[in-house]
């Protein structure tokens, strides 16, 4: 007598939805992850602005090119109270109209949770050419005591909340209309607030 076997396809195709079932469960699960973690990292803007400046040394050579050193004290806050920010890498420039006139970088930071960071910006221009309408735009600002610059960073971020670390994207932040004077007069230095884009 023919022993009875039960047939292979019930049991495959239960098998089957139960793998279907799990994956469509991890998708899910990572889904609203990543969904948290990026509204969680959207929800607050980083803050950065300009609090301090001043411009020393400044000299305009006939031949258009221009020696000057810029002192800036930059302020970077995160007020987001779950996500801190490593800054692997900042550079800065120092603009005049659309004319990088000193380039300069900032150590790597990282930044805590609802914290200000504070830094102390030394740049210098040594013998930067500029074109000619540049140099005399220039000199006109020089003649009415102060000049207004850019200062405008790259910054390679990663983000992290909890124990989760976000791979490196990239950030723009600038600082534009700065007013610096020429003379330690009684002007007060006003502070620009800076665009900080992803």
């Amino acid at each position: 007598m023919a022993n009875a076997t039960t047939p292979p396809g019930p049991t495959r195709f239960k098998l089957l939805k139960l793998i279907l079932i799990v994956l469509f469960a991890i998708v899910v699960l990572v889904g609203l992850t990543i969904i948290i973690i990026w509204l969680t990292i959207k929800h607050k803007k980083l803050v950065y602005y300009i609090d301090n400046g001043s411009i020393h040394n400044y000299n305009l050579s006939n031949a258009s090119h221009l020696n000057a050193t810029y002192n800036f004290i930059l302020i970077a806050h995160n007020p987001n109270k779950r996500v801190s920010i490593y800054n692997d890498k900042v550079d800065v420039d120092v603009m005049y109209v659309d004319e990088t006139i000193a380039r300069g970088n900032i150590d790597p930071f990282y930044q805590q949770k609802r914290s200000t960071t504070s830094f102390k910006l030394d740049l210098a221009s040594h013998d930067v050419p500029l074109p000619d309408h540049i140099a005399r735009d220039l000199k006109v600002e020089r003649s009415l005591g102060r000049v207004e610059l850019d200062v405008k960073l790259k910054v390679r971020v990663r983000f992290k909340v909890g124990v989760w670390k976000s791979r490196h994207c990239h950030m723009k932040v600038s600082c534009e209309h700065i007013i610096l004077h020429f003379s330690s007069s009684s002007k007060v230095f006003q502070r620009t607030k800076c665009d900080v884009d992803f």
